[in-house]
């Protein structure tokens, strides 16, 4: 398992999650306290997190560390895909990934390939993906309000 953000103007270090489950304490030491609070820091007061809704992400612990750290979360719908933005870049990275040269054969070299084809993937792919995100909102919206017109 892996994560990483993005943002206009750069992404965050892709972050290996070693072996075992991600429970709503390891989020918080291994993910929110290491990396989204640096990143928060580096933007300052308009930074919105957003994450993808997974269960782990929802525990009490878990919003009382986003609390304590200033950290505003974009609210959304539970399973909105239209509006999980790293899945467009964790498409990209695995298409990268897959079209190596040598590709991966065991979980060291998986880890290396996914680092690598990380940072390279263009930031102009990942600021299309943050920018796309008004006009997901608004498809959205429009798609809602036409089911109870």
């Amino acid at each position: 398992m892996v994560w990483a953000g993005i943002m206009i103007n750069g992404p965050t270090r892709l972050h290996v999650v070693a072996n075992g489950t991600m429970t709503g304490q390891r989020y918080i030491d291994e993910v929110l306290l290491p990396h989204v609070r640096l990143f928060r820091g580096a933007v300052g007061d308009k930074f919105v997190f957003m994450d993808d809704n997974a269960t782990c992400h929802r525990t009490l612990a878990v919003q009382d560390c986003l609390d304590s750290e200033g950290i505003q979360r974009l609210v959304r719908p539970a399973r909105s895909p239209d509006l999980n933005l790293i899945e467009n870049v964790w498409d990209a990275l695995g298409r990268q990934v897959a079209g190596r040269n040598n590709p991966p054969t065991n979980k060291n070299t998986l880890i290396r390939a996914l680092t690598e084809e990380w940072d390279k993937l263009p930031q102009q792919l990942l600021d299309n993906v943050v920018q796309s995100m008004v006009r997901r909102v608004e498809c959205c919206i429009i798609s809602r309000t036409d089911t109870f017109l």
